[in-house]
């Protein structure tokens, strides 16, 4: 079928003939250079957007491009990845089959990882022909597709794809907020439409209508504004719609949308009224349903709200022809009805088998309190979305417990449900404050002890330890509560203590919630105790205990396993930190990406790899940033801070000290805390200034044995060095006997050992004990450590006067700090080689230039090769064993390094080096 108003879509074109050439241009240079781009048109409803975009589409279909077109949808707007489905799944060859999709849905249980697959598949796409994918209406786009759409430009800014998206003008809204993602990134295009022009508007009527316009029209289309659809839909109603006496407009007859509307059968309005319930784009049976008729009856009333221009047929949906056509009708049906028959669509979608999600939209339209259907599938909605957009099943269940009665048992179960959505979410003061309001109505003792369990992990991500032991303490206080309840009280109980000064008690604590766990099988209370009892094993200082129980707890949850890999490199076993590390990349979507990428960049860090280290850390923020979880922020820019400081990139350096103070007033726990005082110490020492340097190892000191000691594990050396250039020798003695102390509960692990007679040895002035710490360092797998060993050494040597010994010594540790890219460092070691009178012999360490291949770094250089042999991020990280994220990392160091902005570009660099 036909429509009658198709004629007038493209006439929206008049006046945007500046607009169309810049979209022109852009999908012109997108094809030429192998680089992405983004284009926003924005504009009030009716404007233009769409007719624009269409435009756009037919002509990238036409240069070549493999094109993806959708439609977000008001209604709809709240199913995960829905808008960019409509983009990715239609067209005649679509970039994701259905199967495809659906497996990325059911397969990828986290954002991180479904963006990544929705990446690789447009990658591949765009590796044969450039890509366009362009969106209508992005202000309606679902989260989950917002989420999407604020990392894949950037994402994929390296291949040639382009993100066409339309919005309207919302300050701050969706469509600003992808733009700002992508600013900077990639070149972005933004088109604002305003009205048409007078002349624009007189062209149009004159296309509509075939004949010069009068002073009469020009005057009516004058009421238009400037907007081509409301000028379009007048004049369709000026052909459409006669009065009884032959006028040409009647007095007193609304004209455009409603006075076409009226123009209809009542049948036909009614029926559109019903279509207009159930979203832009509809099903012709569920339409039918609502009008209580069957399909065949309502043949006619669909021709002619096809005839009229109001409705599009694609041959499976019913689509209004414009977002303003549908809320005309809609907004004319009245609250009430509107209500009722929002509540009768989703009864019909549930009993045709939708998911509960696809339900979801009618029901927060039309369910009322009591309404224990609605509670049930928004319960279960929740359920379904939680892994990928835990913002959206946190709101889902607010609103499921807003609409049960305070006095109903319901309730309580729905908040226990409510506080582990808002957590998952983030959104830990609003779950606490859902769980206090539900306490305070003194529920029954079961639901009073599940509240306070569930409220568990809220407080330990509120670093509100003190609290957690308080609430487990008197809940477990009143006997009775369920087994597997009981045991999780108790499970957080022992991770409460965790945090105390007396781990005697967290460790027996810890051992009895073991046991309660294990007896009652409760999987929550198994993995809360193994956390508690990893914790606090690491707390004490005990890595190869605290090893022992994060190998059990990743193998009752593989979520874990980035623990496992960290407690392996605290035994100095980095070749099971590296097995395990391949097996994570093997099973990635079922991890914690960011705590992944923790792991594998504390084992390119101990391993003295600081390029690939810098990078990793680099990665993980960037992800903590994407999903607005923050972790290790704080500690991932204090090690970047250090390795700055080792390269002797002060600038750097100090940026990461400004960020660390940033992040830590987000999170200002004792961890935390020490581990930005450390790092001042670090810089203070760094300025020349070793009393501050000092007084701020005393801040660390005085933050608790268990957190001093789990920062300064490996860094002991450099705090023990600060505290003698200021003659503090009582605080050099007291870090140098921790440092015994740890060996002593680590008598296998060499890094501990070497580290204890390397600190006593400075603090003695023993030549004996560091050369006994060096031998001891020499089955450390650290690098870096026995750099700092060998260069003690050797400075203790040169002093004693045996000046061959000592070169020995200092070369050793220089060609470490060198291999290892710590230039500032092996700088340092070469000044005390020509202070032996050996400098003459040796190069100068020289820092990497900023521009040109040689500034890349040595996995920079591999991934470009890869890159530019025609590897995806997929296929490169593969090869190498690292995630896709760091691969992505690193190409953006290579193009930024090189100059270039393409794969292509990058390709033609690669080809022209003399070794290729």
């Amino acid at each position: 079928m036909a429509s009658r108003g198709a004629s007038l879509s493209r006439a929206g074109l008049r006046g945007r003939e500046t607009e169309l050439g810049q979209l022109s241009a852009l999908i012109a240079s997108v094809a030429r250079t192998g680089s992405g781009g983004l284009a926003l048109i924005q504009g009030e409803p009716g404007i233009g957007k769409s007719t624009l975009l269409t435009e756009a589409v037919t002509r990238a279909t036409a240069a070549g491009y493999s094109v993806g077109h959708g439609k977000a949808d008001e209604l709809h707007h709240i199913v995960p990845l829905s808008s960019l489905a409509a983009c990715v799944m239609r067209g005649d060859r679509p970039l994701l089959s259905d199967g495809t999709f659906a497996d990325l849905a059911r397969s990828h249980d986290q954002r991180i990882w479904l963006v990544e697959r929705l990446a690789e598949a447009i990658e591949a796409r765009a590796g044969e022909t450039p890509v366009l994918i362009a969106l209508d209406d992005v202000q309606w786009s679902d989260p989950l597709s917002r989420f999407a759409l604020k990392q894949l430009p950037a994402r994929l800014r390296t291949s040639p794809v382009l993100w066409a998206l339309t919005g309207r003008l919302e300050p701050a809204g969706p469509a600003e907020e992808i733009l700002a993602a992508a600013a900077g990134e990639l070149p972005t295009l933004s088109v604002p439409l305003g009205p048409l022009s007078g002349a624009a508007i007189g062209q149009l009527a004159g296309d509509a209508l075939g004949t010069a316009l009068d002073e009469r029209l020009t005057s009516l289309l004058g009421g238009a504004g400037g907007n081509p659809f409301l000028a379009v839909e007048m004049l369709t109603g000026l052909r459409t719609v006669e009065s009884a006496s032959g006028e040409l407009v009647p007095q007193g007859l609304v004209v455009g949308v409603r006075g076409r509307l009226r123009s209809l059968l009542p049948g036909t309005l009614r029926f559109l009224q019903m279509g207009a319930v159930c979203g832009r784009r509809f099903g012709f049976h569920e339409a039918a349903a609502l009008c209580g008729r069957p399909t065949t009856d309502l043949i006619p009333e669909l021709e002619e709200a096809v005839r009229a221009g109001i409705l599009d047929d694609d041959g499976d949906h019913l689509v209004f022809r414009h977002d303003l056509l549908r809320q005309a009708v809609y907004v004319d049906i009245p609250p009430s009805a509107r209500k009722a028959l929002h509540r009768e669509a989703a009864g019909l979608l549930v009993a045709a088998g939708h998911p509960p999600i696809d339900v979801v939209p009618h029901l927060l339209k039309g369910a009322v309190p009591g309404d224990e259907e609605a509670v049930a599938l928004l319960r279960r909605a929740a359920e379904d979305v939680l892994p990928v957009t835990p913002d959206l099943a946190a709101d889902l269940m607010t609103r499921a417990l807003d609409m049960v009665p305070a006095a109903r048992p319901l309730r309580l179960a729905l908040g226990e449900q409510a506080i582990v959505c808002l957590t998952r979410a983030g959104r830990h003061r609003e779950a606490l404050s859902t769980g206090d309001r539900l306490l305070a109505g003194r529920p029954p003792l079961q639901a009073f002890s599940r509240l306070q369990a569930a409220l568990g992990g809220t407080l330990w991500n509120m670093d509100l330890a003190d609290e957690l032991r308080g609430r487990a303490d008197a809940t477990l206080a009143i006997e009775g509560a369920d087994p597997e309840i009981a045991a999780r009280l108790a499970a957080l109980r022992a991770l409460a203590l965790s945090r105390d000064r007396d781990l005697v008690a967290a460790r027996e604590a810890g051992a009895a919630a073991l046991r309660a766990a294990t007896s009652t099988g409760d999987r929550e209370a198994h993995v809360l105790a193994l956390s508690a009892l990893g914790e606090i094993a690491l707390n004490a200082g005990e890595n190869a205990v605290a090893r022992g129980h994060f190998t059990a707890l990743s193998a009752v949850d593989a979520a874990f396993l980035p623990e496992e890999i960290v407690a392996h490199q605290h035994t100095d076993d980095f070749g099971s930190s590296e097995r395990l590390l391949l097996q994570a990349a093997d099973g990635a979507g079922s991890l914690r990406p960011a705590m992944l990428l923790w792991a594998q960049a504390q084992h390119h860090l101990g391993l003295g790899r600081l390029d690939d280290a810098d990078a990793g850390f680099t990665t993980l923020e960037r992800l903590e940033d994407d999903v607005q979880v923050f972790v290790q922020q704080v500690n991932a820019r204090v090690i970047r801070s250090r390795i700055a400081l080792l390269r002797d990139d002060r600038d750097a350096a100090r940026q990461h000290l400004v960020a660390a103070r940033e992040a830590l007033t987000a999170k200002p726990n004792p961890g935390n805390t020490a581990a930005v005082r450390f790092l001042e110490a670090l810089h203070a020492e760094a300025d020349g200034d070793v009393r501050q340097a000092t007084v701020k190892i005393r801040q660390v000191q005085r933050t608790g044995p268990f957190m001093r000691w789990r920062l300064l594990r490996d860094w002991v050396d450099s705090a023990i060095r600060m505290a003698l250039r200021d003659g503090d020798h009582e605080l050099a003695e007291d870090l140098a006997a921790q440092a015994g102390a740890h060996a002593g509960r680590n008598p296998a692990v060499p890094t501990a050992t070497g580290m204890a007679a390397q600190a006593l040895g400075l603090v003695r002035n023993d030549l004996s004990l560091l050369e006994r710490s060096v031998a001891l360092l020499d089955e450390s797998p650290r690098p870096l450590v026995r750099a700092f060993a060998h260069a003690d050494l050797g400075q203790a040597l040169l002093t004693a006067g045996q000046r061959p010994q000592a070169v020995a010594a200092l070369t050793r540790a220089h060609g470490t700090f060198t291999a290892s890219g710590a230039s500032g460092a092996a700088a340092r070691v070469r000044r005390d080689l020509d202070r032996a009178g050996s400098g003459s012999h040796r190069t100068a360490a020289t820092r990497r230039p900023v521009q040109g291949w040689q500034a890349l770094t040595a996995s920079e250089k591999k991934i470009a090769r890869l890159v530019s042999a025609g590897h995806t991020n997929r296929s490169a990280a593969d090869l190498l064993v690292v995630s896709p994220h760091t691969v992505n990392t690193h190409l953006t160091s290579v193009f930024r390094k090189l100059e270039v902005n393409s794969r292509v570009q990058l390709a033609n660099v690669v080809r022209s080096l003399p070794d290729s």
